[in-house]
Protein backbone atom coordinates (compact mmCIF):
# COMPACT_ATOMS: atom_id res chain seq x y z
CA UNK A 1 0.00 0.00 0.00
CA UNK A 2 1.12 3.58 -0.71
CA UNK A 3 1.56 6.67 1.09
CA UNK A 4 -1.39 8.48 0.74
CA UNK A 5 -2.98 12.09 2.52
CA UNK A 6 -6.42 11.54 4.20
CA UNK A 7 -8.40 14.16 5.63
CA UNK A 8 -8.65 15.19 9.76
CA UNK A 9 -12.29 14.63 9.55
CA UNK A 10 -12.15 11.07 8.14
CA UNK A 11 -9.28 10.01 10.92
CA UNK A 12 -11.45 11.66 12.89
CA UNK A 13 -14.17 9.84 12.45
CA UNK A 14 -12.46 6.44 12.15
CA UNK A 15 -9.86 6.33 15.20
CA UNK A 16 -13.03 7.28 17.15
CA UNK A 17 -15.23 4.30 15.56
CA UNK A 18 -12.22 2.07 16.18
CA UNK A 19 -11.99 2.55 19.41
CA UNK A 20 -15.76 2.27 20.48
CA UNK A 21 -15.65 -1.12 18.50
CA UNK A 22 -13.18 -1.74 21.10
CA UNK A 23 -15.26 -1.37 24.04
CA UNK A 24 -13.55 2.28 24.75
CA UNK A 25 -15.96 4.20 26.25
CA UNK A 26 -17.41 7.52 24.35
CA UNK A 27 -15.78 9.83 26.21
CA UNK A 28 -12.62 8.35 26.10
CA UNK A 29 -12.58 7.89 22.77
CA UNK A 30 -13.82 11.08 21.98
CA UNK A 31 -10.87 12.59 23.70
CA UNK A 32 -8.13 10.81 22.39
CA UNK A 33 -9.74 10.81 18.78
CA UNK A 34 -9.55 14.51 18.74
CA UNK A 35 -5.91 14.35 20.56
CA UNK A 36 -4.20 12.41 17.86
CA UNK A 37 -6.00 13.62 14.96
CA UNK A 38 -5.33 17.48 16.20
CA UNK A 39 -1.01 16.57 16.73
CA UNK A 40 -0.94 14.76 13.05
CA UNK A 41 -2.79 18.47 11.72
CA UNK A 42 -0.60 20.60 13.65
CA UNK A 43 2.88 18.47 12.25
CA UNK A 44 3.61 17.08 15.33
CA UNK A 45 3.78 13.24 13.71
CA UNK A 46 5.58 12.04 16.17
CA UNK A 47 2.67 12.22 18.94
CA UNK A 48 -0.33 11.92 16.20
CA UNK A 49 -2.15 8.87 14.49
CA UNK A 50 1.16 7.20 14.07
CA UNK A 51 1.40 5.90 17.58
CA UNK A 52 -2.80 4.73 17.09
CA UNK A 53 -1.81 1.04 16.43
CA UNK A 54 0.50 0.71 19.79
CA UNK A 55 -2.69 2.37 21.48
CA UNK A 56 -5.07 -0.28 20.26
CA UNK A 57 -2.33 -2.82 20.90
CA UNK A 58 -2.37 -1.49 24.54
CA UNK A 59 -5.91 -1.55 25.12
CA UNK A 60 -5.74 -5.42 23.83
CA UNK A 61 -3.37 -6.61 25.74
CA UNK A 62 -4.30 -4.36 29.06
CA UNK A 63 -2.35 -1.65 29.46
CA UNK A 64 -4.33 1.13 28.74
CA UNK A 65 -7.77 0.87 30.19
CA UNK A 66 -11.06 1.22 28.27
CA UNK A 67 -13.27 2.02 31.11
CA UNK A 68 -11.71 4.31 33.70
CA UNK A 69 -13.54 5.07 36.89
CA UNK A 70 -11.88 8.25 37.85
CA UNK A 71 -11.50 9.80 41.19
CA UNK A 72 -10.85 13.41 41.98
CA UNK A 73 -10.10 15.06 45.60
CA UNK A 74 -9.80 18.42 45.90
CA UNK A 75 -7.34 19.35 48.44
CA UNK A 76 -7.11 23.22 48.77
CA UNK A 77 -9.10 26.13 46.91
CA UNK A 78 -6.39 25.64 44.22
CA UNK A 79 -5.20 22.17 43.95
CA UNK A 80 -6.36 18.78 43.66
CA UNK A 81 -5.40 15.12 41.90
CA UNK A 82 -6.88 13.14 39.35
CA UNK A 83 -6.25 9.46 39.49
CA UNK A 84 -6.60 8.21 36.17
CA UNK A 85 -7.94 4.51 36.29
CA UNK A 86 -4.41 3.85 34.09
CA UNK A 87 -6.60 5.06 30.95
CA UNK A 88 -5.40 6.94 28.12
CA UNK A 89 -3.67 9.60 28.72
CA UNK A 90 -5.04 11.82 26.33
CA UNK A 91 -8.66 11.14 28.05
CA UNK A 92 -6.77 11.73 31.89
CA UNK A 93 -5.46 15.22 30.61
CA UNK A 94 -8.28 16.73 29.35
CA UNK A 95 -10.58 15.71 32.34
CA UNK A 96 -7.78 17.38 34.33
CA UNK A 97 -7.53 20.29 32.40
CA UNK A 98 -11.63 21.11 32.77
CA UNK A 99 -10.79 20.35 36.56
CA UNK A 100 -7.90 22.78 36.80
CA UNK A 101 -10.23 25.37 35.16
CA UNK A 102 -12.84 24.50 37.27
CA UNK A 103 -10.51 25.81 40.17
CA UNK A 104 -9.20 28.65 38.45
CA UNK A 105 -12.56 30.16 38.04
CA UNK A 106 -12.99 30.20 41.43
CA UNK A 107 -9.35 30.63 43.10
CA UNK A 108 -7.55 32.03 40.35
CA UNK A 109 -5.39 29.41 39.71
CA UNK A 110 -6.19 25.78 39.58
CA UNK A 111 -3.18 22.53 39.56
CA UNK A 112 -4.11 19.29 39.16
CA UNK A 113 -1.28 16.35 39.66
CA UNK A 114 -2.39 13.20 37.73
CA UNK A 115 -1.56 9.92 38.49
CA UNK A 116 -2.14 6.23 37.28
CA UNK A 117 -2.19 7.50 33.23
CA UNK A 118 -0.71 6.66 30.35
CA UNK A 119 0.86 8.37 27.39
CA UNK A 120 -0.71 11.64 27.08
CA UNK A 121 0.65 12.34 23.60
CA UNK A 122 1.12 16.36 22.68
CA UNK A 123 1.14 18.12 25.81
CA UNK A 124 -0.25 21.05 23.58
CA UNK A 125 -3.57 18.97 23.60
CA UNK A 126 -4.15 19.97 27.15
CA UNK A 127 -2.72 23.60 26.93
CA UNK A 128 -4.69 25.11 24.11
CA UNK A 129 -7.74 23.61 25.10
CA UNK A 130 -7.25 25.72 28.38
CA UNK A 131 -6.26 28.91 26.24
CA UNK A 132 -9.19 28.47 23.96
CA UNK A 133 -11.40 29.23 27.25
CA UNK A 134 -9.72 32.33 28.22
CA UNK A 135 -6.57 31.12 30.91
CA UNK A 136 -3.50 30.33 30.69
CA UNK A 137 -2.38 26.68 30.23
CA UNK A 138 0.72 24.67 31.60
CA UNK A 139 1.09 21.03 31.37
CA UNK A 140 3.95 18.62 31.82
CA UNK A 141 4.53 14.82 31.92
CA UNK A 142 7.03 12.72 32.30
CA UNK A 143 8.26 9.71 30.45
CA UNK A 144 10.62 6.80 30.52
CA UNK A 145 14.84 7.47 30.80
CA UNK A 146 15.50 8.31 27.12
CA UNK A 147 17.61 11.13 28.36
CA UNK A 148 21.84 10.80 28.52
CA UNK A 149 22.34 12.30 31.91
CA UNK A 150 24.92 15.61 31.75
CA UNK A 151 28.44 14.39 31.83
CA UNK A 152 27.04 10.85 32.86
CA UNK A 153 27.31 7.55 30.27
CA UNK A 154 23.63 6.41 31.04
CA UNK A 155 19.74 8.00 30.52
CA UNK A 156 18.18 8.33 33.58
CA UNK A 157 15.32 10.78 33.14
CA UNK A 158 12.95 11.04 29.95
CA UNK A 159 12.15 13.47 27.28
CA UNK A 160 9.51 15.43 30.24
CA UNK A 161 7.93 17.75 28.21
CA UNK A 162 6.76 21.41 29.21
CA UNK A 163 3.82 23.27 27.66
CA UNK A 164 2.08 26.82 27.76
CA UNK A 165 -0.65 28.22 26.09
CA UNK A 166 -1.78 31.75 26.24
CA UNK A 167 -4.48 33.54 24.00
CA UNK A 168 -3.98 36.40 21.43
CA UNK A 169 -5.95 38.82 19.75
CA UNK A 170 -7.17 37.94 15.91
CA UNK A 171 -5.27 34.29 16.01
CA UNK A 172 -5.32 30.96 17.35
CA UNK A 173 -3.47 30.96 20.99
CA UNK A 174 0.26 30.94 21.32
CA UNK A 175 1.42 27.80 22.48
CA UNK A 176 4.76 26.48 23.16
CA UNK A 177 5.01 22.44 23.04
CA UNK A 178 8.83 21.46 23.73
CA UNK A 179 10.68 18.50 25.08
CA UNK A 180 13.83 18.93 26.85
CA UNK A 181 15.64 16.73 24.50
CA UNK A 182 16.21 17.83 20.90
CA UNK A 183 14.27 15.21 19.55
CA UNK A 184 12.00 12.83 21.45
CA UNK A 185 12.40 8.71 20.31
CA UNK A 186 8.91 8.44 18.19
CA UNK A 187 11.00 11.02 16.05
CA UNK A 188 13.66 8.33 15.86
CA UNK A 189 11.74 6.02 14.89
CA UNK A 190 10.82 7.74 11.95
CA UNK A 191 13.98 8.68 11.17
CA UNK A 192 14.75 4.82 10.78
CA UNK A 193 11.35 3.93 9.00
CA UNK A 194 12.92 6.68 6.38
CA UNK A 195 16.48 5.25 6.54
CA UNK A 196 17.36 9.11 7.69
CA UNK A 197 20.33 9.74 9.24
CA UNK A 198 19.63 12.24 12.84
CA UNK A 199 21.26 15.76 12.85
CA UNK A 200 24.46 16.38 14.68
CA UNK A 201 23.53 16.66 18.26
CA UNK A 202 20.46 14.57 19.02
CA UNK A 203 21.40 11.02 20.50
CA UNK A 204 24.03 9.04 21.62
CA UNK A 205 24.67 5.35 21.17
CA UNK A 206 24.64 2.76 24.06
CA UNK A 207 27.62 3.77 25.61
CA UNK A 208 27.12 7.72 25.62
CA UNK A 209 28.72 8.50 22.28
CA UNK A 210 26.99 10.81 20.52
CA UNK A 211 26.18 9.39 17.01
CA UNK A 212 23.76 10.54 13.75
CA UNK A 213 23.09 7.01 12.65
CA UNK A 214 19.48 6.46 13.69
CA UNK A 215 19.81 2.92 14.28
CA UNK A 216 22.82 3.33 17.07
CA UNK A 217 20.85 6.16 19.04
CA UNK A 218 19.68 4.64 21.92
CA UNK A 219 20.00 7.92 24.05
CA UNK A 220 18.63 11.33 23.39
CA UNK A 221 20.79 15.00 24.33
CA UNK A 222 19.18 17.19 26.23
CA UNK A 223 18.43 20.53 24.66
CA UNK A 224 21.01 23.39 26.18
CA UNK A 225 23.66 20.62 27.93
CA UNK A 226 23.10 20.60 31.81
CA UNK A 227 20.12 23.21 31.16
CA UNK A 228 18.10 21.11 29.85
CA UNK A 229 18.88 18.26 31.89
CA UNK A 230 18.13 20.34 34.99
CA UNK A 231 14.34 21.61 33.49
CA UNK A 232 13.52 17.75 32.70
CA UNK A 233 14.67 17.37 36.22
CA UNK A 234 12.20 19.96 37.32
CA UNK A 235 9.77 17.92 34.97
CA UNK A 236 10.30 15.00 37.09
CA UNK A 237 9.46 17.08 40.35
CA UNK A 238 6.40 17.77 39.04
CA UNK A 239 5.20 14.49 37.32
CA UNK A 240 6.76 11.80 39.38
CA UNK A 241 7.65 12.88 42.87
CA UNK A 242 4.92 14.93 43.60
CA UNK A 243 2.09 12.60 41.92
CA UNK A 244 3.34 9.65 44.07
CA UNK A 245 4.64 7.85 40.56
CA UNK A 246 7.56 6.04 39.29
CA UNK A 247 10.44 8.55 38.51
CA UNK A 248 13.26 7.66 36.02
CA UNK A 249 14.79 4.33 35.56
CA UNK A 250 11.78 3.35 37.47
CA UNK A 251 9.66 4.15 34.82
CA UNK A 252 8.49 1.31 32.75
CA UNK A 253 8.98 1.42 28.95
CA UNK A 254 6.24 2.64 26.16
CA UNK A 255 7.86 0.64 23.48
CA UNK A 256 9.86 -2.02 24.98
CA UNK A 257 7.80 -3.36 28.27
CA UNK A 258 5.20 -5.81 28.01
CA UNK A 259 1.92 -4.26 26.73
CA UNK A 260 0.06 -5.90 29.91
CA UNK A 261 2.51 -3.65 31.87
CA UNK A 262 0.91 -0.80 33.32
CA UNK A 263 2.68 2.25 33.35
CA UNK A 264 1.75 4.46 36.69
CA UNK A 265 2.62 7.85 34.68
CA UNK A 266 2.46 11.39 36.20
CA UNK A 267 1.28 14.19 34.82
CA UNK A 268 0.83 17.98 36.01
CA UNK A 269 -1.55 20.25 34.40
CA UNK A 270 -2.60 24.36 35.60
CA UNK A 271 -4.91 26.87 34.58
CA UNK A 272 -4.96 30.73 35.21
CA UNK A 273 -7.54 33.48 35.15
CA UNK A 274 -5.96 36.19 33.26
CA UNK A 275 -8.36 38.77 34.68
CA UNK A 276 -7.10 38.33 38.30
CA UNK A 277 -3.68 39.86 36.80
CA UNK A 278 -4.70 42.03 34.12
CA UNK A 279 -7.62 42.76 31.92
CA UNK A 280 -8.38 39.60 29.61
CA UNK A 281 -8.97 41.82 25.90
CA UNK A 282 -5.84 44.07 27.05
CA UNK A 283 -3.88 41.01 27.31
CA UNK A 284 -4.61 39.56 24.44
CA UNK A 285 -3.91 42.74 22.24
CA UNK A 286 -0.70 42.87 24.26
CA UNK A 287 -0.01 39.16 23.05
CA UNK A 288 -0.99 39.65 19.10
CA UNK A 289 1.16 42.89 19.86
CA UNK A 290 3.95 41.16 21.14
CA UNK A 291 4.27 37.79 18.26
CA UNK A 292 3.91 40.45 15.58
CA UNK A 293 6.72 42.68 16.89
CA UNK A 294 9.28 39.52 17.05
CA UNK A 295 7.65 38.02 13.61
CA UNK A 296 8.95 42.00 11.99
CA UNK A 297 11.99 41.37 13.62
CA UNK A 298 14.55 41.24 10.61
CA UNK A 299 15.94 37.95 9.69
CA UNK A 300 19.22 36.86 8.96
CA UNK A 301 18.22 35.06 5.56
CA UNK A 302 15.84 36.21 2.97
CA UNK A 303 12.94 34.10 2.50
CA UNK A 304 13.08 32.80 6.66
CA UNK A 305 11.24 35.08 8.65
CA UNK A 306 11.37 35.28 12.02
CA UNK A 307 8.76 33.09 13.48
CA UNK A 308 7.54 32.44 17.17
CA UNK A 309 6.76 29.14 18.89
CA UNK A 310 3.58 27.55 17.13
CA UNK A 311 4.07 29.36 13.87
CA UNK A 312 5.41 26.26 11.99
CA UNK A 313 1.90 24.36 13.48
CA UNK A 314 -0.49 26.46 13.02
CA UNK A 315 1.07 26.81 9.31
CA UNK A 316 1.18 23.08 9.05
CA UNK A 317 -2.49 22.88 10.44
CA UNK A 318 -3.94 25.53 7.27
CA UNK A 319 -2.05 22.86 4.88
CA UNK A 320 -3.03 19.78 6.00
CA UNK A 321 -7.02 21.56 6.75
CA UNK A 322 -6.90 21.46 3.31
CA UNK A 323 -4.62 18.74 1.71
CA UNK A 324 -4.91 16.44 4.44
CA UNK A 325 -2.74 14.50 6.76
CA UNK A 326 -0.24 12.86 5.22
CA UNK A 327 0.59 8.91 6.15
CA UNK A 328 3.39 6.93 4.63
CA UNK A 329 2.80 3.34 3.55
CA UNK A 330 3.57 1.61 6.37
CA UNK A 331 0.94 3.87 8.41
CA UNK A 332 -1.31 3.25 6.12
CA UNK A 333 -1.12 -0.53 6.21
CA UNK A 334 -1.03 -0.77 10.28
CA UNK A 335 -4.43 1.21 9.92
CA UNK A 336 -6.04 -1.33 6.90
CA UNK A 337 -4.86 -3.92 9.85
CA UNK A 338 -7.32 -1.71 12.33
CA UNK A 339 -10.35 -1.48 9.80
CA UNK A 340 -10.00 -5.26 9.20
CA UNK A 341 -9.89 -6.27 12.82
CA UNK A 342 -12.32 -3.69 14.35
CA UNK A 343 -15.41 -3.49 10.46
CA UNK A 344 -14.51 -0.21 10.57
CA UNK A 345 -13.81 1.27 6.67
CA UNK A 346 -10.44 3.40 5.92
CA UNK A 347 -10.05 5.21 2.98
Amino acid sequence: MKGKFVSHERLLVFINKVLLNSGVRRDVAEHVAKGLVQASLRGVDSHGIRLFPHYMASVKAGRINPDPAYKFERTSASTGKFDADHTFGHAAGIESARKAMELAKEAGTGSVAVFNSTHFGAAAYFTLEIAKHGMIGLSFTHADSLMKTYAGKRAFLGTNPISFAAPVEGEEPFCLDMATTFYNFNKIKQLRERKHSAPAGVGADTEGNETTDAEKISMLLPIGGYKGYGLSLMVEVLCGILTGMPYGPNISSMFKAPLSQKRFLGHFICAMRIDCFQEEKAFKRRMAALLDDLRNEPPMEKGAPVQVAGDPEKKNAAVRGEEGIPMSAQEAEAFKGLSAEYGVEFI
